[in-house]
């Protein structure tokens, strides 16, 4: 399997360069050069298996001969051996036909752990044997952060940089990445909201001087590699309900794009989905492009929810790379229209095939804070705000009823407590394994959003 940029300029890679190398250097996205393929009997076989065996039969088309079938068997039994549920993700019915899909059991309560467990996995066995070391940067929301800090603190080959808008995440996450005291993690707390610090990571990339001076690598969902982990519990959940005989539908909580996308490769990959539900807050660009084809930036929001705080999706790059029958310089002019105007049209084509593979909907504050409390009073789940937006999007276009609807649970309610307390009188309890989580010292440095402010206190970070 090769790997190719979205933007057509960079020369195509193997799955292990584009692991580890992130961004392409035209700025693009890596996809793989076509969809591997599953049959129905393939699928069918899944029943019964374990979530690493699954994993191992989605993902080895994926990686080629990166790894060795027994080196790959054991990165996933590393990767899943830290998750507190042995179905590592796990269903539970809400109402009827509907299904949450609980991705939080890792050990940062979230689903990226799913996917960032793994890819710690992979990138220590693929350096070691290189021999090299690289310097990894990330954005996030708040969930990448502490999910990359948990899977790469301690490991000798990476140093760790997690840039995060400062005071626009949740206590819990904020202490998840400034607690860690491991040598090589460093949390920078930038002045500025998430898209600010995904266009400083992406600013990093392309000046090609800091990239190679500092061997830089990245594990936010630009990396291919997050993508491919999180194909894998849209298998096994829908296997779990019937599929492949039976069809099921998926909604997503999402800003940046990435964990839908994962269920349109799926989806591409032979599963049979009848829908994809786009779930957004009130920062709805996602949604308000699917209504209207206006894909307009309109400024970030700060909400309960604030993982999907963004206005810049990433990986939306990605599905326009196939609504525009993979024509590189058609998404080279989409995304400079998006960087120089804050917008672009998407063409009449590209708009209908985006509507035959996707509904949306979006969710107030208000209607997520309800929906927080009318699931504990009727289901008795306690749900976290990211969750609670995806099941109302789900209840406003659920579709055909006998068709099941697995609603992707995120985020443990206890990362954001106060917004969950204050919906429905409950005040989630961390696991045991955090409960002193706020006792634990922070270490963080606070930093301007400015690129050669971020780029200085990245290359003295790793010559300490």
């Amino acid at each position: 399997m090769r790997y190719i940029s979205t933007r057509g300029q960079a020369p195509s890679l193997s799955f292990e360069e584009a692991m580890l190398t992130g961004l392409a250097r035209d700025g693009g996205l890596y996809v793989p050069e076509s969809w591997p393929q599953m049959s129905h009997d393939d699928i069918a076989a899944l029943a019964g298996l374990s979530y690493e065996e699954v994993a191992f039969r989605v993902i080895k088309p994926f990686i080629g001969d990166t790894f060795s079938d027994e080196e790959f068997r054991e990165i996933l039994s590393k990767a899943y051996s830290s998750f507190e549920h042995d179905a590592r993700c796990p269903l539970v019915q809400l109402g009827s036909n509907d299904f949450l899909l609980e991705l939080h059991h890792g050990p940062t309560l979230a689903f990226k752990d799913v996917a960032m467990q793994l890819i710690g996995q992979m990138f220590d066995v693929a350096l070691k044997r290189r021999g090299e070391r690289v310097t990894i940067v990330g954005a996030t929301s708040g969930d990448t952060g502490s999910a990359a800090i948990e899977a790469f603190a301690g490991l000798d080959a990476v140093d760790v940089f997690i840039m995060y808008p400062h005071g626009r995440v949740s206590e819990v996450q904020r202490r998840q990445m400034t607690t860690p005291d491991a040598a090589n993690i460093h949390a920078l707390a930038v002045d500025g909201d998430f898209d600010d610090c995904q266009a400083q990571l992406k600013n990093m990339f392309n000046d090609f001087d800091f990239r190679d001076g500092v061997k830089l690598a990245g594990v936010n969902s630009i990396n291919w590699a997050r993508v491919m982990a999180q194909v894998v519990y849209y298998f096994t959940s829908a296997v779990s309900l019937g599929a492949p005989h039976r069809k099921v539908s998926f909604t997503v909580p999402t800003g940046n794009f990435g964990d839908i996308f994962a269920g349109y490769v799926a989806k591409r990959m032979g599963l049979p989905i009848d829908r994809l539900v786009i779930a957004t807050n009130q920062n709805d660009i996602l949604h308000r492009t699917l209504a209207s084809g206006d894909h307009s930036k309109t400024g970030v929001m700060p909400s309960i929810s604030p993982s999907m705080d963004i206005q810049v999706s990433s990986n939306f790059e990605r599905l326009l790379f196939d609504l525009y029958d993979r024509e590189g310089a058609a998404i080279s002019q989409l995304m400079d229209d998006l960087n120089s105007k804050g917008s672009f049209a998407l063409s009449q084509g590209a708009l209908g095939r985006l509507r035959d593979e996707f509904d949306s909907a979006n969710c107030s504050e208000e209607e997520t804070s309800a929906t927080i409390r009318s699931t504990q009073d009727h289901f008795g789940e306690v749900v976290c705000p990211h969750t609670a937006v995806a099941i109302k999007a789900a209840s406003e276009v659920r579709g055909n009823p006998g068709i099941p609807m697995i609603i992707l649970s995120t985020a443990h309610a206890a990362k954001f407590p106060d917004a969950v307390e204050a919906a429905c009188n409950i005040r989630p309890d961390l696991p045991p394994h955090m409960a002193d989580l706020f006792d634990r010292p922070e270490r963080v440095t606070r930093v301007d959003n400015d690129l050669s402010a971020i780029q200085e206190l990245i290359r003295k970070g790793i010559n300490q």
